[in-house]
Order: structure tokens, then C-alpha cells, then sequence
């Protein structure tokens, strides 16, 4: 797979997360444990976006 192609896949999954973590957060009691869960993949998706665009 190409540092491109890597790129674009993390940044779908990164907007994914996003949509998941805006869903929880709209129910009337979401779950703290899986908002928390979430951010973190989240983050780490975009640290590796960041670790890639570095090296090119």
C-alpha cells in the first residue's frame, strides 16, 4: 500500500471515529468508557497520519 493510499485510509477511519464519538455523545446517557475508548483510537490515528506526512 502507498504512503497515499495509507493516508486516505487513515483519514476515512479518522472521520469515522469522529461520526462514532458525535453518535455517543447524542444519547441521552452515553457511555463515558466507550467516548473515552474512542478518542484515544481516534488520536492515535491521527498521531500516525502526523508520523507518515513527516517522513515524505
Amino acid at each position: 500500500m502507498s504512503m497515499q493510499s495509507r493516508l486516505e485510509s487513515l483519514s476515512r477511519r479518522h472521520s469515522a471515529l469522529d461520526s462514532e464519538i458525535h453518535s455517543e455523545g447524542l444519547r441521552p446517557s452515553p457511555d463515558q468508557r466507550v467516548l473515552m475508548r474512542l478518542k484515544l483510537k481516534k488520536l492515535s490515528v491521527k498521531e500516525e497520519m502526523d508520523r507518515l506526512r513527516a517522513r515524505s
